[in-house]
């Protein structure tokens, strides 16, 4: 019997089933006195999850865990993909609808917004031009994309693993996420919205860094947003080509594409994102007020942070790529994503290697990312005893719903007492 208690989320968080503060909200203690003779309503029973592709009866935790989660949560589309040794051994799509608005059927294909889980994969194309020979770790962003230092000397020592591990000197609570401030950028700028990449840089570099590079982790979404610039200038290719070309195709993933910010230019197949937030648009100048999932940011900007679509059974298969040295990394690429950075680890155990969050086990090492951004919640993992999983959402938390921090935890604690031998890669790829 194999039990997975590990858990792979960078606070340590334990399996909770409601969060303190949704009991404080609940008011534990204060409940509403009945009337005498009076019976209470019953509440109306919740829908059930609508259900398509491959759940083997010996991995019905992991299935009854999602229907929990989407169900709680009101997620109308969400997936799951889960191998075992590298097989495909169970790939599922959920439904959950209140019967207020039409939903369509998520199938184990469907395309979802996957967030920051791009950045392992940006992370793989550095790699793969430094393994190449093309591209050296230690090279200063400066240099490769010929930015000036004028506004802060320190730009200069921010080389391409600093960047990789999050050690650039941004930090975006002291100046905001340069993803995330089209307006601010575009007036201080004085171009025209939609802006694009090279207005986000010109705005960033004439600006001061937050701290010393290399002296400390802090999440840098601009600092992926460089890696796929560098990206495009080693390979001489835009980013999105040279990733499909010589990381996707080679393993058999053909669906993943970089997204779109409307609904009306979403990929076949792609699910509609939901969110309870609006903002003016980003992609013009007519201040229009627009669903904040559907023009409150701009996904093709996103590229190399976090503007790739995908599905479960696409990233679990791309996950494959680090288990052992194969056509698109060698060994010791994977060793380098992986390794510690110079700060050193963290005082609960983990570090951030090369796109994935690293915590040491017993004779493994566990990597894992999540992803957010409005309309998405995502989730991927590399676990001991051979086991990784890919969980997609289409709606993200906001205020007011649960935490969706228990959902790794959740997911390490189901027992499984056999697995399937059975590979579904070839029914889905």
């Amino acid at each position: 019997m194999l039990i997975f208690l590990e858990c792979t989320d960078p606070g340590g968080q334990k399996v909770t089933t409601l969060s303190r503060r949704n009991l404080l909200r609940a008011g534990a203690g204060a409940l509403p006195a009945l009337a005498l003779g009076a019976r209470p309503a019953l509440a109306a029973p919740l829908p059930e999850v609508t259900v398509s592709g491959t759940a083997p009866s010996s991995l019905a935790g992991f299935d009854n865990v999602m229907k929990t989660f989407v169900k709680e949560r009101n997620i109308s589309n969400a997936q799951l993909a889960i191998t075992k040794y590298g097989r495909l051994v169970l790939a599922r799509g959920y439904t959950y609808s209140d019967g207020s608005h039409y939903v369509p059927q998520t199938t184990p294909t469907s395309l979802f917004r996957i967030a920051s889980l791009s950045k392992h994969i940006t992370a793989a194309a550095i790699m793969r031009l430094v393994q190449d020979g093309r591209l050296s770790l230690s090279a200063p962003v400066t240099t490769l994309l010929g930015l000036p230092a004028a506004a802060d000397p320190r730009l200069a020592q921010v080389t391409v693993l600093r960047l990789l591990q999050h050690l650039g000197g941004w930090d975006r609570d002291a100046s905001g996420d340069q993803l995330w401030l089209d307006h601010t950028i575009s007036a201080a700028l004085d171009a025209p919205l939609p802006i694009g990449h090279d207005d986000i840089v010109r705005y960033a570099t004439a600006r001061p860094l937050d701290f010393d590079p290399g002296s400390k982790m802090v999440y840098s979404n601009y600092g992926y947003l460089l890696l796929g610039r560098i990206v495009e200038k080693v390979s001489g290719t835009d980013y999105e080509s040279y990733v499909r070309k010589t990381l996707l195709d080679p393993v058999g993933v053909t669906r993943m594409r970089v997204g779109r910010s409307l609904r009306s230019e979403s990929l076949p197949g792609e699910v509609p994102y939901d969110s309870q937030y609006t903002r003016k648009t980003v992609l013009d100048d007519s201040g229009a007020v627009v669903p904040y999932q559907y023009g409150g940011f701009n996904m093709p900007n996103q590229d190399a942070n976090g503007g790739w679509v995908a599905s479960a059974v696409d990233l679990v298969r791309f996950a494959r790529v680090f288990d052992a040295a194969g056509t698109v990394l060698n060994s010791a690429s994977i060793s380098r994503m992986f390794a510690k950075p110079e700060i050193g680890v963290s005082g609960d155990g983990w570090w951030y290697g090369a796109g994935w969050y690293v915590r040491q086990v017993t004779g493994h090492l566990n990597t894992w990312h999540s992803g957010g951004m409005p309309g998405t919640y995502t989730y991927l993992a590399r676990l001991q005893n051979g086991f990784s999983y890919a969980a997609l959402f289409n709606r993200r938390e906001e205020a007011g719903t649960l935490d969706y921090d228990v959902l790794s935890p959740r997911m390490n604690a189901v027992t499984v007492t056999g697995w399937p031998t059975t590979d579904l890669f070839p029914k889905y790829l």
